[in-house]
């Protein structure tokens, strides 16, 4: 499938030193693409460098095969961005705006009567047309930016923080519309809402320091990034059943830690499974108050999580463990790094030495006195021909 976003080798300096470095990646048609990193690790630079607001130091954008920054407004035309803030004039109706922003984006003229009423029904503006844009709600706000964002029906949208400071409802709403923009276009998500890359990102990009730390599916990295192999284990048997086994499995490959018991029996008090005696083998410490049948012949449902030495797959080995000494297992699941411990992983190790990157400037010094992308493509279109272009 050819792409339509490729980064290049991209990379932008700031007074001699790298706010972005070397960034790589490309983006197929149809792909929602979640696009994190902490405060100050480039990514507002990389969303204005795609977007064409600013050149890159080194390296190229290109968009459908076509550079960005050499071929100027006719490559603009195919990209939409929705930065965090929505680029809203507040004296406007909801449908003067999108006139104006269709105007703006070259939409033919015999087109804008029904590309507006397409976004006012595709956005759910119906009822709203006549409203002024500082009534509405910070929701349909966020509705009336997407609507500018893709009203010349770009094939790349990038979307900055699209449900910051929305409510829950809100929230929800406007996920549906990007999942629904996603069939037609490809998008690239910034957000620090992690729970949201997991929704509705088939991939993601993590940067750090400007650099490119993290390049996978969302759904798949949590078992490729872990040290070590986690199962969490659901399993009918005594206390002593239990340890009979997972002792010699402990001293050979873990260590095993019991959450609880479960079912109608009482909660252990102890909550791990370790030696009082020898290190590296599994035995009770239970405490005084726990049930008698835990530790009598009476088999309880007891779940405990056993974590490998490495990264290399026991379940198998388990599973014939535990069926040989004729304790059902009710339920062996594999634990994964959540996307909160991936990303913590990534972007808190100390800063590199060697390493020229620093935070991103502050918006101001890099053009943010424009206060929506309406008016930064006004400025774009004006000055195609300056090969300065946005680099202050």
């Amino acid at each position: 499938m050819k792409d339509v976003l490729e980064v290049r080798q991209v990379s932008k300096v700031y007074e001699g030193q790298r706010g972005v470095h070397q960034l790589d990646f490309t983006m197929e048609r149809g792909e929602i693409v979640g696009f994190l990193g902490p405060n100050g690790a480039g990514k507002t630079t990389t969303m204005r460098m795609i977007t064409g607001y600013l050149h890159p130091t080194e390296g190229s954008v290109l968009v459908d095969g076509v550079s960005v920054h050499d071929q100027g407004r006719s490559v603009r035309a195919k990209i939409g961005y929705l930065p965090e803030t929505p680029p809203l004039y507040p004296d406007m109706t909801v449908q003067s705006y999108l006139k104006f922003v269709a105007n703006l984006r070259d939409v033919p003229a015999r087109e804008v009567k029904l590309r507006v009423s397409e976004m006012v029904s595709r956005l759910g503006l119906q009822g709203r047309e006549k409203q002024m844009v500082r009534g509405l709600s910070k929701g349909y706000k966020q509705r009336l930016g997407l609507a500018g964002a893709i009203i010349h029906k770009p094939d790349l949208l990038v979307l900055d923080e699209p449900t910051s400071g929305l409510d829950p409802n809100q929230i929800i709403e406007i996920r549906d519309l990007i999942r629904e923009l996603g069939e037609n276009h490809t998008v690239l998500l910034s957000t620090h809402i992690l729970p949201e890359v997991s929704t509705l990102c088939n991939r993601m990009l993590i940067i750090n320091q400007g650099k490119l730390v993290l390049d996978g599916s969302p759904h798949d990295l949590g078992s490729a990034m872990a040290d070590r192999f986690k199962v969490s284990l659901e399993v009918k048997a005594t206390q002593q059943q239990l340890m009979d086994v997972l002792t010699p499995w402990k001293k050979a490959h873990g260590e095993v830690i019991a959450d609880s018991t479960l079912s109608s029996t009482p909660t252990l008090a102890s909550s791990s499974i370790s030696s009082p005696s020898e290190e590296g083998t599994a035995s009770a410490a239970v405490a005084s108050d726990a049930p008698k049948n835990a530790i009598s012949g009476i088999p309880s449902t007891i779940r405990v999580r056993l974590t490998g030495e490495s990264s290399e797959d026991f379940r198998e080995e388990l599973f014939y463990l535990l069926s040989g000494a004729g304790l059902p297992i009710l339920e062996m699941k594999r634990e994964n790094l959540s996307l909160e411990q991936i990303f913590l992983k990534l972007t808190t190790s100390e800063p590199d030495a060697t390493s020229e990157a620093v935070a991103e400037p502050d918006e101001e010094a890099i053009g943010n006195e424009h206060a929506s992308e309406v008016q930064v493509a006004s400025e774009l279109e004006m000055s195609d021909s300056d090969s300065g272009e946005g680099s202050k």
